[in-house]
């Protein structure tokens, strides 16, 4: 066959087809004329269609009108029937619409009745201390980082520093960053202050455990009071662990600083509450109650606390695990409990505090893992930074850290939580909608 036929027979069968386009067009336009157009089992292909209807019809119309013969409705199937009941319906509506309604957008303003109360750590010298440095948290009447028009945030998180009062095993990014620091607890809280930037320092009285080296309440208070004087700003004093000598530590310690606003980590319902708590009440003091994951606990703790301190100086802690190692269990209670409160629960309305470093409890963050999952001295403080991220966007208030690198990425993150959205480049703010996704 010569390229002539070909091209003969090839526009004979085009033109086959498009008479048989025009042919059920010509249907489409006759059956839409008497109103009613069912069509089954029908593929159209075509670059541009184009449906012309010829008559007489209405030139301005703010929505199409059906117009169909009551005896075609009759006879037609159900579904059409309900479809033509659809369309009278919204006929009718058509004809009486003058112009759209006009709304002025008002920002959504979730309502709680309930507000976290403020706690101060540290005193300052017009408050009886010598805290050249104080903390606030708490304040809150929202959920953590709603950003709307008219609402001011309330008091930021503070970040402190992890400082053991003995020589313990700690992973070796952390002996990096102190060195030799590590055996003196006051030349540790010094370089979290000068060196690192830390807001408070967590002193940990280990050595005070009964099945350790059982230091006596004294040689706690003596270090505690080294550090007071090497560093001005807040001090968070934590004992072994222990319910009995715990008790005997935090009483000599705020009987011998009853001013410096010092914050004892912690109460828990382990303790005879009886035995300390009004010995707290007596000095300017703030108190951290642990109850690990347990609202209810929680819930339990803080009435009894209340009988001796005032809510004012009661910060909550429901305990975290680092990644992998119960981290979903603790940030979903600080939801809870931070919701629970907002919507009115006197009992949990107080900041919480965070042990981040439990972080460092999970093998993945300081053990020689394949090269891959990057160096240990890296892993070990992301581990830790992660960890604290979390629990920052549940809400958490103060923060106790081991590594200097999770202390500075957190001041970083909060700089950027606090301070409003000013993009330099607006137009590229969206750029990130095509960015290309690298394959791993």
């Amino acid at each position: 066959m010569s390229s002539e036929d070909s091209k003969r027979d090839n526009d004979e069968m085009k033109a086959r087809q498009e008479a048989s386009v025009y042919s059920l067009l010509a249907k489409i336009a006759e059956a839409l004329e008497k109103g009613v157009v069912e069509l089954y089992n029908v593929e159209i292909e075509s670059d541009e269609l184009e449906i012309r209807l010829i008559g007489q019809i209405p030139q301005q119309l703010p929505i199409p009108i059906v117009v169909t013969p009551p005896k075609a409705v009759a006879e037609a199937k159900p579904e059409v029937k309900a479809a033509y009941e659809v369309a009278k319906a919204v006929e009718v509506v058509a004809k009486k619409v003058v112009e759209l309604s006009k709304v002025v957008f008002e920002e959504p303003r979730p309502q709680f009745s309930g507000r976290v109360v403020e706690v101060k750590l540290g005193a300052s010298r017009s408050e009886g201390g010598t805290r050249e440095r104080i903390i606030v948290i708490g304040g809150h009447t929202m959920p953590a980082y709603y950003y709307l028009a008219g609402y001011s945030p309330p008091n930021p998180p503070a970040f402190g520093g992890d400082v053991f009062d003995i020589k313990i095993g700690l992973p070796r990014a952390v002996r990096l960053a102190f060195g030799d620091a590590l055996d003196n607890p006051v030349e540790w809280a010094k370089i979290w202050i000068e060196k690192y930037g830390a807001e408070a320092i967590d002193i940990h009285l280990v050595s005070t455990d009964p099945t350790f080296k059982d230091a006596s309440p004294e040689e706690a208070v003596k270090t505690v009071d080294s550090i007071l004087q090497a560093v001005r700003v807040p001090i968070v004093v934590g004992g072994s662990g222990n319910p009995e000598k715990d008790v005997k530590v935090f009483r000599r310690v705020v009987e011998t600083f009853p001013s410096e606003g010092i914050v004892l980590n912690s109460l828990n319902l382990d303790m005879k509450l009886e035995d300390v708590c009004p010995y707290i009440a007596k000095a300017n003091a703030t108190v951290i109650n642990f109850s690990p994951m347990d609202l209810d606990k929680a819930e339990q703790i803080n009435r009894k606390t209340y009988e001796w301190i005032p809510k004012n100086r009661i910060i909550l802690d429901l305990n975290i695990g680092g990644i992998g190692y119960g981290t979903e269990y603790g940030f979903t209670a600080m939801e809870r409990a931070r919701l629970s409160a907002l919507l009115g629960n006197e009992l949990l309305q107080h900041p919480f505090n965070v042990g981040a470093a439990n972080a460092w409890g999970a093998r993945e963050a300081w053990i020689t893992m394949d090269p891959y999952w990057g160096p240990k001295e890296i892993r070990g403080p992301l581990w830790e930074t992660l960890t604290s991220l979390i629990c920052l966007l549940a809400g958490a208030d103060y923060y106790m850290l081991v590594h200097p690198l999770s202390v500075k990425i957190m001041k970083t993150i909060r700089e950027y939580l606090f301070s409003e959205p000013k993009p330099n480049e607006p137009e590229k703010a969206l750029d990130w909608l095509s960015r290309a996704l690298p394959v791993i």
